[in-house]
């Protein structure tokens, strides 16, 4: 039932008197009102079927179109109108819906869209949009306005729509050289002029912009054409296809006879009681007992016992893929004018609109899977321009390597595509065929171009093949499409097209190595190797330490060269730059760079290059002479060189690779990278064409061998031709043995049709002929056609069995003697317990017998019962993918363990038990949620306290490592306590701020939050991160309040990752005791708030405030002593510095450089640690007395940072 309100507004449209329409005057507003309902409609489309129903394009939409073209603001509303109208089905409802009802819904649609096709198949409606879309096309791009290039878009879109209709082949019945609904429309196309106003657009540069939209109503022209049937049309009927007509009536009249033949020597219609019954002999029924048949003899032939069975039925998820492109012979008329078409298209607008489209394809302006036009006028023009009259130039713009690459990208893609988007397999294997049928007009059309009499067009063949042969995916190609072909998504007509283009590729590429005598093709292979452990960087550089006797027997030839050229002194040094100035690298270490490329020079004996490096490089570096001074004399500069030369210096990484360490930090010690290695190798036919001599491609044959009757001959041949390739070519037949094809091969003997299969039938009788003489030698043979053989079967059946061990005696494998046996035993119980080696690797060693496999050690000691299984010998490292539960726990304890230490990563990988690689480690802790992300697992490196400038850079190196590692251990014991409390003693003074200022409700859920985290982890077990979501106002306020994220950090709460997270966290590092223990600092804080209050509040009892004073006394007192003990210790670090400043000017004595190295090392753990306990305030106020406030302020800053790193 129609809306009232939809129904009100189509009755205000007018209505037609006679052939007559007056419209009402709010005929425009009522358009207007329609297209908005259609925007507005729900999922159903109740709207559109609504007006489908009242048929309101039929009845009032088109005679507006057609009467009232003058009111241009009406007509471009009617034409906006019937564009939503007749868009497809599929476009309103996404896809075809599988659901019942949406189903009903979108067949409804379609049935309105076919009959909105029928009405539109007059002259009348495409006259009208003829004659506007000249009138628009007669406008010059100045006078033309937007709203005129947003009519042409329109109009073209409907005549799409219009186009895209499929046909409802149930109803309309129509036989070939009958006009459809569809030829209709093209004729009515056709008397309107639409077809020319096409072809301008197609071949005008200034359209360009709607050659896509061209493109598409063109290919839904020609949808259901054969383009080889409409090349002949109108030349009299070819003498092949007189032939193939009287070889298809010959088949049926033979079949007819065999039936009449049949039907004769049948009996009367008498029950078959009075037929009496039979036992077949040889033949059992359910029981012992042989077969009763209770038929006349006449019936016996087509005895099976299936018979009386009920069908079993297939899955629809494992049905077939149906046909869903149906080609069929228009009427005469319509197909000559298609015939014109095509030719005026090739000869003036196909190089031009191709290279257009294609430019739109690369340069991603086209909508997604426009492709697959450009391919479909490809293959149906090409074909089209071959078989009327080959001329090569109109289709040059698609005839180059380029378009057979571009055909092979799309191709892989959308076989990818069907693999992995299971949902949308039917669509992509659509797409893929369309691919196809390219890519196998191409090949045609390079094979057409060899017997051209041009020789210059034979050449571009020829240099054609040669690159489409060499390249290796072109090859591989085929091979790919047959292993994965898969008959639920792909129709049999795209195994044909597949079966022929394989036979035409096969074809060209044989004559070209006939042709070549040799042919070089690319080949590529894919190699596995493991990416070892960075070495150290004198050896990867290829710079090995030189013994001193080497280096004695290197310098007098350098020498030599060096006196030659140290007296030039205008030896260029331009052409030398010591350092890079737009490198992140600091120029002060560029200098030991220098100084290792001058070394390098002197041993690769480039004693010139040496000297002017080291000459640039003193211009670079003039302070203190490191590189001799200015005016220095030629004998100190080779003294010098020397010395450079016999210098162990350090060499670091290159820039390289310590910029991936730091981007990465400790990747995996072994991954294993795939390399693609190419290569060229001399291109043998019979190795390709063993290829294809597998199953899966020969179950595809066979599949396409079934429907014999429905294939052409050419298809047939094609499939002989295969087969034949392997059994005969390759001398395998007993590959072809096989009891399906043998079933295939009984069918065809005995078609009384047989005659019409001459090449099938010479080939069955080949194959059974191989067959039984193999039988007679191997009776096994029977046996072996139950399954399904590979080329090392084949072998065996035809030569023997066991002839593959015994053919070579590198391929035997030797017996196990007891002597080996017992040494085999012996090593194994040796070496099974033994860390840290391969017990199989070590067995391989030692044993003393004939060369054995690991492979072959394996399973023979799992034979003699000494171990459970091959997999107890799997090598440790990546090949372990699966973590039982046991190794997540161990784990998970390892990381608990190593968490606050250095190098998390590297500790838990060696004392893990299954030992994996870095990679699997890292990823199985992000799964177990036990770090964020990670950048928590690199290694930490601690950062020098205040690096002032050179001269204290030089000055630290320069302290003995001895004491260094002794600091580290005295911190190490003490700096988690200290830092824990120190944390928990400022949170304190913290929270109290924070009570005053109004925050108690905001840290008492912080407190509750804590505990409650505390619970849980004694409950469970097992500790994760456990965000703290405000859900009040005034914990939100609080989470952005600066003081209280102060606080936070302080604790030891996360704040949110950057990008990823929102929310403050309770790391998982904090233990039930640890998060009571702050939960208790809280607390106190508010006790002593509240006591605070007490004693302001009641200021009677003076024995409170006398406690009140005596504490905070207390208080100011030990904030005192720690000021004193800061000063102490601020003082001391100055001494030292003083110190080595004076000693690297030559004014201290050893003795006292002992004393102040002393000093300093026992003081220099307290000062790191107060430093970084220290606040802000209490520094600001040291750093005046201390009287060095640059200094000060320079370490606090770097410690700053350290702080926010951590």
């Amino acid at each position: 039932m129609m809306n009232c309100e939809l129904l009100a507004t189509c009755s205000a449209l007018g209505y037609l008197e006679g052939d007559t329409y007056h419209k009402e005057p709010d005929c425009l507003e009522s358009v207007k009102d329609l297209i908005r309902y259609l925007r507005h409609e729900d999922e159903t489309r109740d709207v559109r079927q609504q007006l489908g129903s009242a048929q309101i394009l039929q009845s009032d939409l088109l005679p507006i179109l057609t009467q009232h073209r003058q009111d241009k603001p009406l007509f471009d509303a009617v034409i906006r109108l019937m564009v939503n109208l007749t868009q497809p089905a599929l476009l309103c409802f996404g896809s075809v819906p599988k659901e019942p009802s949406f189903r009903h819904h979108f067949l409804q649609v379609l049935a309105y869209l076919q009959a909105y096709k029928e009405a539109f198949a007059s002259e009348k409606a495409f006259g009208v949009l003829s004659e506007t879309l000249y009138e628009l096309l007669q406008l010059g791009w100045e006078e033309r306005q937007e709203e005129d290039n947003l009519l042409i878009e329109r109009i073209l879109l409907l005549v799409r729509n219009v186009l895209h209709v499929p046909a409802d082949l149930e109803q309309e019945k129509r036989i070939d050289d009958d006009a459809s609904v569809h030829d209709r429309l093209l004729w009515a196309v056709h008397l309107s002029g639409l077809d020319d106003l096409l072809l301008f657009l197609a071949s005008s540069p200034a359209e360009q912009q709607w050659g896509l939209h061209v493109l598409e109503i063109i290919s839904l022209m020609f949808r259901d054409q054969n383009p080889e049937q409409l090349a002949g049309v109108g030349q009299g009927r070819l003498a092949q296809e007189r032939r193939t007509d009287v070889v298809e009536l010959e088949v049926l009249r033979q079949r007819e006879m065999a039936e009449k033949k049949t039907r004769a020597l049948q009996r009367g219609n008498r029950h078959s009681r009075f037929g009496g019954s039979y036992i077949i002999q040889g033949l059992k029924s359910i029981g012992e007992r042989d077969l009763v048949f209770h038929k006349g003899l006449h019936n016996l032939q087509n005895y099976t016992s299936d018979l009386g069975k009920q069908p079993r039925r297939v899955p629809k998820r494992r049905q077939a893929a149906r046909e869903l492109s149906v080609q069929r012979r228009s009427a005469l008329n319509v197909r000559l004018f298609l015939r014109d078409f095509c030719s005026e298209f090739l000869e003036n607008c196909y190089n031009r609109l191709m290279g257009s489209v294609k430019d739109h394809l690369l340069r991603e302006k086209a909508q997604q899977h426009d492709e697959t036009y450009y391919m479909w006028a490809l293959a149906f023009f090409m074909a089209f321009n071959r078989a009327a009259s080959f001329r090569p130039g109109l289709v040059s713009e698609t005839l180059s390597v380029r378009t057979f690459h571009f055909i092979e990208q799309n191709l892989t893609n959308y076989y990818e595509m069907m693999l992995t988007d299971r949902k949308e397999a039917a669509s992509w294997a659509r797409r893929m065929h369309l691919a196809l049928k390219a890519h196998q007009e191409l090949l045609a059309t390079v094979n057409e171009m060899d017997v051209c009499p041009d020789e210059a067009v034979r050449e571009s063949s020829r240099i054609i093949k040669n690159n489409i042969f060499y390249v290796m995916e072109y090859r591989e190609l085929f091979l790919a499409l047959f292993r994965k072909f898969d008959e639920r998504y792909q129709p049999r007509s795209f195994l044909c097209d597949l079966v022929e283009t394989t036979h035409l590729f096969l074809k060209m590429l044989e004559r070209f190595c006939r042709s070549r005598g040799n042919l070089m093709v690319q080949n590529k292979r894919k190699k596995r190797k493991k990416k070892k452990k960075a070495l150290d960087q004198s050896v990867a550089s290829g710079n090995a330490p030189y013994s001193p006797e080497e280096l004695e027997a290197m310098w007098p030839s350098l020498a030599e060269q060096l006196q030659y050229r140290a007296q030039d002194s205008e030896l260029s040094s331009d052409s030398v730059i010591p350092f890079d100035a737009a490198s992140e690298v600091p120029v002060e270490e560029q200098r030991a760079e220098a100084m290792v490329r001058i070394q390098d020079c002197l041993l690769t004996g480039q004693a010139p290059q040496a000297l002017s490096l080291l000459r640039s490089a003193r211009e670079v570096w003039p302070e203190r002479d490191v590189f001799g001074a200015q005016d220095i004399s030629p004998e100190e500069e080779i003294q010098l060189l020397k010395q450079i030369l016999w210098a162990p210096l350090p060499r670091q990484q290159g820039l390289e690779e310590q910029g991936a360490e730091e981007e990465d930090e400790e990747e995996e010690e072994e991954e294993e990278l795939e390399v693609v290695q190419v290569s060229e190798r001399e291109f043998n036919f019979l190795d390709y064409l063993k290829r294809f001599a597998n199953s899966t491609v020969l179950r595809a044959y066979l599949l396409l061998l079934r429907s014999y009757k429905q294939n052409s001959a050419h298809t047939n041949h094609c499939v002989v031709k295969m087969l034949h390739r392997l059994a005969h070519d390759l001398k395998m037949e007993a590959l072809l043995f096989q009891l399906s094809l043998f079933y295939l091969f009984n069918r065809l003997l005995s078609d009384p049709a047989a005659g019409a299969y001459k090449e099938l039938v010479t080939f069955a009788k080949y194959i059974l002929g191989k067959f039984f003489a193999l039988a007679a030698v191997n009776q096994k043979a029977f046996v072996e056609l139950l399954f399904w053989k590979n080329t090392a079967v084949v072998r065996e059946m035809t030569e023997g069995y066991g002839s593959l061990d015994g053919g070579s005696s590198s391929r035997r494998l030797p017996g196990w003697s007891p002597e080996e046996e017992a040494q085999l035993r012996e090593l194994y119980l040796a070496h099974k317990d033994v860390e840290g080696q391969d017990v199989v690797d070590t067995i391989l060693a030692h044993l003393k017998t004939a060369p054995r496999t690991r492979k072959q050690v394996i399973h023979h000691l799992v034979r003699l019962g000494l171990a459970d299984s091959v997999k107890d010998f799997q090598r440790k490292g990546t090949q372990i993918v699966l973590w039982t539960e046991d190794q997540e726990l161990e784990l998970q304890r390892l990381f608990e363990e190593f968490q606050d230490s250095d190098d998390v990563l590297g500790n838990i990988m060696k004392n893990i038990t299954a030992k994996r690689s870095r990679a699997r480690i890292v990823d199985k802790l992000l799964a177990l949620g036990l770090v964020a992300e990670r950048r928590e697992l690199y290694k930490k490196r601690r950062k020098k306290l205040a690096p002032l400038s050179l001269e204290d850079l030089e000055e630290e190196e320069n302290v003995p490592e001895k004491d260094s590692e002794e600091d580290e251990e005295k911190e190490g014991g003490s700096e988690a306590e200290q830092a824990q409390g120190g944390s928990i003693l400022s949170a304190e003074y913290l929270g109290q701020s924070l009570h005053q200022e109004g925050f108690s409700a905001p840290l008492l859920w912080l407190q509750n939050c804590l505990i409650r985290a505390a619970d849980d982890r004694e409950e469970v077990g097992c500790s994760q991160a456990v965000p703290l979501v405000p859900l009040t106002e005034e914990n939100e306020d609080a989470m952005e309040n600066e003081p209280f994220q102060q606080l936070l950090r302080k604790l030891g709460i996360q704040p949110p990752a950057s990008g990823q997270e929102t929310f403050w966290r309770i790391p998982a590092k904090l233990s039930p005791t640890q998060l009571r223990r702050i939960a208790a600092s809280l607390s106190q804080a508010e006790e002593e708030k509240f006591q605070l209050g007490l004693e302001s509040k009641v200021p009677g009892e003076p024995g409170l405030e006398e406690e009140h004073q005596q504490e905070e006394e207390e208080h100011q007192q030990e904030e005192e002593e720690h000021r004193q003990e800061e000063e102490e210790h601020r003082a001391h670090a100055l001494r030292t510095l003083l110190s080595a400043r004076k000693k690297k000017a030559g004014l201290v004595s050893p003795e006292e450089e002992g004393t102040n190295g002393g000093k300093e090392q026992l003081i220099m753990a307290p000062k790191k640690r107060q430093l970084l306990d220290s606040d802000e305030e209490q520094e600001e106020d040291k750093a005046p007395e201390l009287g060095v406030p640059g200094i000060r302020k320079k370490k606090r800053f770097q410690i700053e940072d350290d702080d926010e790193s951590d």
